[in-house]
């Protein structure tokens, strides 16, 4: 069903993510209206919207999440909501305060503008790491939504966002102010790849600094199914035309479902090596330390810096569930959001890693200029 004359608001809408929907929607739906909602608008991107608008009207709202009047402004006369911005955070970095008031409590504020403002439909961009892995590093082989999983999650990026999808899930169904009803539904992509993808920029700069040599920091057999930023943004499409028609309104609605492409398993480390291996680029063939070492010096390192968090905040380079994380297999299929939401990635493998390989030459001159002179 198409999106002909809707007015959509995508949150994080220059971020790595948002930008590549925005574009998709702008080729593939005649929308009346797209509204940019994000804290830092970055004027480049803006002109090459501009550009491929069409007749859409685009607006720009630049501005906090956790700003309540903003987001109900943001949200007045929209039928579809795309909330995509988060706070990324796997090193811990980021105090918890500024993370939750991000990750959670602007999804509230948002799914509250949505039922003030009659806003219809709603998808959540949710993460595989809502789902783990756990502190054991139990694996998960080809899952599927109704897999069972001792989800304990230690990161408070994972336990904010699986607690902005769980708001987000149970508030479909839920009154809009004009007594029609709101639908809501998450999608959690695998780790996502492909141009503008910053984890790739700092994996190899990494290897620069190393001498052209990837760091190893996932053993081979942990395998994990990355995806395609081109296909997670057509899944996003898929689910908001989905929500709008009404016989699978109410199928789809208050579920989750998993993105995944033709993408072939491969541990973390070694997809670096994949996309990279074209530019010149090795890889170590071991950790550099056994597994259980590694989680040792974690370890230490987090208790040192725990002991010190009074007098300076230090944040360690590797956590142990970023350890774990790195080194668990786990791995979804997506068969439910191709029967459900008629999901089917756009972009096969090789024009996947194509893509992404030419963005990633196109990005090294200056990268290796950066490093040298920094």
């Amino acid at each position: 069903m198409s999106l002909k004359g809707d007015v959509c608001v995508v949150t994080g809408a220059c971020g790595f993510l948002g930008n590549r929907l925005v574009k998709l929607l702008l080729d593939e739906e005649k929308l009346a209206e797209i509204r940019l909602l994000d804290k830092n608008m970055q004027p480049q991107l803006l002109q090459s919207l501009e550009d491929c608008r069409g007749d859409t009207k685009l607006s720009v709202y630049e501005g906090e999440i956790r700003d309540g009047d903003f987001v109900r402004r943001a949200c007045r006369g929209a039928s579809i909501v795309f909330h995509m911005a988060s706070i990324i955070d796997v090193n811990e970095a980021v105090e918890h305060s500024e993370i939750y008031g991000v990750n959670v409590k602007g999804t509230q504020l948002l799914l509250e503008a949505c039922l003030q403002e009659n806003v219809v439909s709603f998808i959540y961009t949710s993460s595989i790491e809502v789902m783990g892995p756990n502190p054991r590093g139990e694996p998960i082989v080809n899952g599927t939504e109704d897999t069972v999983y001792d989800s304990t999650l230690k990161f408070t990026y994972s336990k904010t966002k699986r607690e902005a999808e769980e708001r987000s899930l149970q508030a479909h169904g839920e009154v809009l102010q004009n007594g029609g009803r709101l639908a809501t539904c998450a999608l959690r992509p695998m780790y996502i790849y492909g141009e503008g993808c910053r984890f790739l920029l700092g994996h190899m700069g990494d290897g620069i600094r190393n001498g052209d040599v990837l760091l190893r920091m996932s053993r081979p057999e942990a395998l994990v199914n990355p995806v395609y930023v081109g296909n997670v943004a057509a899944a996003h499409l898929q689910a908001a035309r989905s929500l709008k028609n009404p016989q699978k309104r109410n199928v789809i609605g208050g579920k989750f479902y998993f993105i995944t492409d033709d993408t072939p398993p491969v541990s973390y480390s070694d997809f670096n090596h994949v996309v990279m291996s074209p530019l010149g680029f090795s890889i170590r063939e071991k950790l550099p330390l056994p597994l259980s070492l590694l989680h040792v010096v974690c370890f230490l390192l987090e208790t040192l810096c725990l002991m010190l968090r009074p007098f300076v905040r230090i944040v360690p380079p590797l956590n142990r569930q970023l350890l774990t994380m790195l080194n668990t297999p786990f791995s979804f299929s997506s068969e439910k959001a191709q029967r459900d939401l008629g999901y089917v990635p756009r972009y096969s493998w090789e024009e996947a890693k194509r893509r992404t390989v030419e963005w990633l030459a196109s990005k090294l001159p200056a990268e290796r200029e950066r490093i040298r002179y920094k």
